[in-house]
């Protein structure tokens, strides 16, 4: 009982460390996000005829994206929900620079009841590592 006494800061900062790893495991699972890989996407892009919305800024966007990206920045996604209406029913794979930000748009496009919603895991540091194609552009999509 002393030990634990004695040790408690970094008993505590052991659990806390704990927590945030297994949130950052499980996290959007319990948010009811659904993530998929590079592959899965691109079957989704290919055979299902997915839309691919990109939620990063617009200079983010310039330096490269997924051909034929959606641009709605995260921060306007909310405002601007009314452009996918018509997307409703197809999937829609959201992609940011490392996957946080599409995470936090699918929750948000399944709460507007956009049930096929997925984040690109990794995002676009994972399509690029995988060695897939990115468009560059100078003007908005």
């Amino acid at each position: 009982m002393q030990f634990i006494i004695i040790n408690m800061l970094p008993i505590s900062l052991a659990m806390i460390s704990g927590a945030m790893l297994l949130w950052s495991l499980f996290g959007n699972r319990v948010r009811g996000v659904n993530e998929v890989d590079c592959v899965a996407a691109l079957q989704l892009i290919n055979h299902k005829n997915a839309l691919v919305l990109d939620v990063r800024e617009d200079a983010e966007y310039k330096t490269g994206h997924v051909l034929n990206a959606m641009l709605i920045p995260l921060g306007k996604l909310g405002e601007r929900a009314g452009e996918l209406e018509k997307y409703k029913e197809r999937p829609i794979v959201a992609v940011c620079r490392s996957g946080g930000r599409s995470a936090r748009a699918c929750a948000m496009l399944g709460k507007l009841g956009f049930a096929n919603a997925y984040s690109l895991a990794g995002g676009i540091m994972a399509w690029e590592k995988s060695s897939l194609p990115l468009e560059k552009t100078t003007g908005k999509k």
